[in-house]
């Protein structure tokens, strides 16, 4: 799953670069605008300062307008690309305990070993769904494949992608320009 992790990670970083670019972009190209026809409202009316000025000020304001608007969905989107990392995070952290209890009850670990009890005990809120659902498979005598944990890590990631597509819903609101 950290190739997933990764690849949305890096998905977000350019869509996090794309909107900053045009960002810029759209800065520049207001900017040029507001210029151009301030000078070519100013070169065909008769000089009318009060006229002019006023025109000038209305495309500043929409100007600025639309730069706070682009300001703000950076913004949404640098919050997004962070609870992003949180959430990959603590599924990564799930998945990675949840296969250490995995590996310990196939290799037939001591139940009553201090590591053992800890894994367990961390790992009990996550697994208890899922306790009963298939029946576990013994291996070559004392090794035990606890199908339940490979169903509960499978359900994980399930959940883990969707809060991942929710996220990118919420954060890549179409806006046009």
């Amino acid at each position: 799953m950290s190739w997933t992790t990764s690849s949305l990670d890096q998905r977000l970083a350019a869509d996090e670069a794309r909107r900053a670019a045009q960002h810029e972009d759209l800065k520049s190209e207001v900017e040029r605008d507001v210029h151009g026809e301030v000078l070519a409202r100013a070169e065909r009316a008769p000089v009318d300062g009060a006229r002019v000025e006023d025109v000038a000020g209305r495309m500043r304001s929409r100007a600025v307008a639309e730069v706070d608007d682009t300001d703000r969905e950076v913004g949404r989107a640098r919050v997004l690309a962070r609870v992003a990392q949180v959430v990959n995070y603590v599924f990564g952290l799930a998945y990675g305990l949840l296969a250490i209890r995995f590996v310990l009850a196939l290799l037939a670990a001591r139940s009553s070993a201090g590591f053992v009890k800890f894994i367990v005990g961390i790992t009990e809120p996550l697994y208890a769904p899922f306790k009963g659902i298939v029946s576990s498979h013994r291996v070559a005598g004392e090794h035990t494949v606890v199908v339940p944990l490979l169903v509960a890590m499978a359900s994980y990631a399930v959940l883990h992608v969707a809060i991942l597509g929710l996220l990118r819903v919420i954060g890549h609101r179409r806006t046009t320009i």
